[in-house]
């Protein structure tokens, strides 16, 4: 179903959002997690975030913008750091996090309401599909996370889910969507777990059995939408503009750069999963510092920054052969680095599990349940 796009090669020089890390550490050792320095400490200086704000209070002024607090385990930061590194932002700019819900109780959700954040929660479903979020001990993680759950829910906290998905197979979909309606959350990301950073477990699976899982999915979200569920909703969203001659209107023009600025004040634009890594031929993937650099100018200079332009060749490359391209917009730089070793590269396995897969599975959904006619 893809349609050609005719957009501008490059990257937007004002984000919709900033990632910033208040901390390596994290409290879980998960074994599909992509981050190599999450037993360590290392906390964000104040001087990072006052840097990140002197840029981000301009793009606020003119607009919806974001700061996204996302680790390690943010909350492994403390309350007292956290509100010190959120202290330089306007009032105007919205703040999320990400956090495994561990550490959650009532005091952290008086924080919440008292600075307006938005908290998504990792959790991969029922008890038995979390037994990869274990502690730093390898115990597993699950009560404390429904815990910390059951606190936002008492504080009347709105919260979203964020499901990861190891091996996606007919059946599991159901299952899923039931226990995050019964969850209570108002949104559900599903991520199908991705072949990237210290995470080296394949993430190849049978192409049927992915599509079965994304078609089951949609049918069960539409027995009941109480959910708003990102993947699918993207993918009838993209789809209702193929059919109303739109869809050249889906994507953006321009690329969202997705600044992350890790603890050190280092900038890697396009994937957080790069963060932290290094490589002989691109050096630490970072395209600046915010503490000799403003992140606007380092923004303005994206494509300065040699592996990002190989990545724009491998968007091009994308958009010339690929007939979803409309849809995906072109592989994720992270997932072309971590499965082959380059940017420049075409179709990845997550490309397949989460774009091609998704979107055939939604058409496959259609399908099945198209009217029969008179």
């Amino acid at each position: 179903m893809g349609v050609p796009w005719s957009g501008m090669r490059g990257i937007a020089t004002v984000p919709t959002y900033v990632v910033m890390q208040p901390t390596t550490l994290c409290n879980l050792d998960c074994s599909y997690c992509y981050l190599p320095l999450r037993r360590a400490d290392r906390k964000m200086p104040v001087e990072v975030a006052r840097a990140v704000a002197a840029g981000v209070d301009e793009w606020a002024r003119t607009g919806r913008f974001s700061v996204v607090w996302h680790g390690g385990e943010p909350l492994a930061a403390g309350r007292n750091h956290l509100a010190e590194l959120m202290r330089p932002f306007a009032a105007g700019v919205e703040h999320h996090i990400q956090t495994n819900a561990t550490l959650i109780d009532d005091a952290w959700c008086e924080f919440f309401a008292e600075h307006g954040m938005r908290v998504s929660v990792s959790v991969d479903g029922p008890e038995m599909r979390n037994r990869d979020r274990v502690t730093l001990g390898g115990k597993p993680a699950y009560d404390r996370i429904v815990r910390g759950v059951d606190a936002l829910k008492r504080h009347g906290i709105p919260f979203s889910a964020l499901c990861v998905v190891g091996r996606p197979a007919p059946g599991l979909a159901t299952e899923l969507y039931e226990y995050f309606l019964e969850l209570g959350c108002d949104v559900l990301g599903i991520n199908v777990e991705e072949l990237e950073g210290v995470n080296v477990r394949t993430n190849r699976h049978p192409e049927r059995d992915v599509t079965a899982f994304w078609a089951e999915l949609v049918a069960a979200w539409r027995r009941d939408p109480r959910i708003h569920l990102r993947e699918i909703e993207w993918s009838l969203r993209y789809a209702a503009a193929v059919l109303d001659g739109t869809a050249d209107d889906v994507l953006p023009r321009r690329l969202d750069p997705i600044p992350t600025v890790a603890h050190d004040g280092s900038v890697v634009l396009l994937s957080p999963e790069l963060a932290g890594f290094s490589d002989p031929r691109y050096g630490d993937f970072s395209s600046g510092n915010v503490l000799t650099t403003p992140l606007p100018e380092i923004l303005a200079a994206a494509t300065a920054t040699p592996w990002i332009r190989e990545f724009l060749d491998g968007v091009e490359a994308c958009r010339a052969q690929c007939p979803y391209f409309g849809f995906c917009g072109g592989a994720h730089a992270a997932n072309r680095y971590f499965e082959q070793g380059r940017f420049d590269v075409t179709t990845t396995d997550h490309c397949r599990n989460s774009k091609i897969r998704l979107l055939e599975g939604v058409l496959d959904h259609a399908r099945d349940h198209e009217p029969t006619a008179v």
